[in-house]
């Protein structure tokens, strides 16, 4: 018996003939819990990431050796719970969402987003921070997003759809950026196959309320902080195309490299495959070299010098292509964690070596401008990058140069990396023979 049902009875009410209002009603609430828990558990797994990225780097402070033998363990030590423990929390977290969403019936499927996933993905994510990978937290919060919505959809006995994991995957990219539209693009855009009216509105519903919980507890803070200022045409007329089309190119040869050693079709994957642990060595020392020869600026999420760029500091000319190098090693390594913040890092890198041919007054919006070619040359998403930086820096006058920016890049992108990052990575999640559909 439906447990709305059975409450009715036990308070003496007399329950519906149309039992659809009943089902209605229990899938609202369904959200409402979820949605909360989204943006709660979003700010805990946060607050973690940071703490465990913060001493990493007071412990490179001090022993400047130190991540030439720690983040080689660590990544082998997280590489083998993983593979022992929740093959499923491995990588990024997005494609696991993409694949679950597509066979929400599946037992099998739903494994991907199930509460011992979740649980996994944050501790490995939270380790990986500490011991100096070049990882983001933003796609494992989107596991952790519909790993949640099923959890409660099944306590409360309401059928879990492919929409209740595009609005869990949604609330947890809202909770993780404190960007609610960007949720909401991030769902047409990557999660969803088919966007039908119910499903934009449990989207939103999902979206608002973790958004809210987030913003509630953390405040309403801007996550790079806010930037001011504009950019003149002739400028906008110059760095657009420019950033798109560095930026797409860079962006599609990360995942072009990513797939060819990682993707079901990979021309290395199988090689790496075999051997998961020496890969994962051999990825380490590689990350344990960048963080000691860059003082730990690449390890982690780069939040602290891509802020400190788009402020229109000065940087070093080399931060963009090595986060570009540690966050493919880390990914390649296969160790849970996100590309979402490491991608906007090294995208703030190579727009920092394009402010030479501008004025120093523009340096941060052409920093910008590189975020949004070289991410959206990754991801392939250009709305969602597009609002994730207007609501990520509150610059909301920079967006028709960030979409121009964002449709060259993703022309670039496609043109180096035809196929788009998530969605092929996300086949290795699929059952068989149902690889070659998505």
């Amino acid at each position: 018996m439906h447990p709305f049902v059975s409450l009715a009875r036990w308070l003496g009410k007399k329950v519906p003939d149309d039992l659809g209002r009943v089902d209605d009603w229990a899938r609202r609430v369904a959200t409402i819990v979820s949605a909360v828990l989204i943006g709660l558990v979003a700010l805990v797994f946060a607050n973690a990431g940071d703490r465990a990225q913060d001493m990493f780097l007071e412990l490179t402070a001090k022993h400047s050796w130190l991540p030439l033998v720690l983040t080689p363990v660590m990544f082998v030590l997280i590489a083998l719970l993983t593979r022992k423990l929740a093959p499923e929390a491995r990588g990024s977290g997005i494609p696991q969402v993409i694949a679950a969403a597509r066979h929400p019936d599946s037992e099998q499927t739903l494994k991907l987003v199930s509460l011992r996933a979740a649980v996994a993905k944050m501790v490995l994510t939270v380790l990986s921070l500490f011991g100096g990978a070049s990882v983001g937290r933003e796609g494992p919060t989107v596991q952790l997003g519909g790993a949640v919505m099923v959890a409660v959809h099944r306590a409360l006995r309401v059928k879990v759809s492919a929409g209740v994991l595009i609005a869990g995957g949604a609330a947890g990219v809202a909770a993780a950026f404190n960007t609610p539209l960007a949720g909401i693009a991030f769902a047409i855009e990557e999660l969803a196959v088919a966007y039908e009216q119910r499903v934009a509105v449990l989207v939103m519903g999902a979206v608002m309320i973790a958004g809210l919980t987030a913003q509630g507890l953390a405040g309403n803070y801007i996550y790079f902080g806010e930037i001011e200022g504009s950019l003149p045409v002739t400028s906008i007329l110059i760095a657009a195309p420019l950033a798109g089309l560095v930026g797409g190119i860079l962006g599609g040869l990360f995942s072009r490299l990513m797939l060819a050693m990682r993707g079901p079709d990979g021309r290395w994957t199988a090689r790496l495959g075999k051997r998961p642990l020496v890969t994962a060595l051999i990825c380490g020392i590689i990350v344990g070299v960048l963080g000691f020869l860059t003082a730990g600026q690449v390890s982690g999420t780069g939040y602290e010098a891509t802020r400190a760029l788009l402020a229109g500091e000065e940087g070093d000319l080399w931060f963009g292509p090595a986060k570009f190098v540690a966050a493919l090693a880390t990914s390649v390594s296969g160790i849970p964690g996100g590309i979402f913040a490491p991608s906007l890092a090294a995208g703030s890198g190579f727009g920092q070596l394009l402010t030479v041919l501008f004025p120093s007054d523009q340096a941060g919006l052409i920093v910008l401008m590189g975020m949004a070619g070289y991410f959206t040359g990754v991801v392939r998403a250009p709305l969602t990058t597009v609002i994730i930086l207007s609501e990520t820096t509150g610059m909301s006058g920079a967006i028709v140069p960030l979409f121009a920016t964002a449709l060259i890049g993703d022309w670039a992108g496609s043109k180096v990396c035809k196929e788009r990052l998530y969605h092929a990575l996300a086949k290795d999640f699929l059952p068989k023979g149902e690889a070659k559909a998505l």
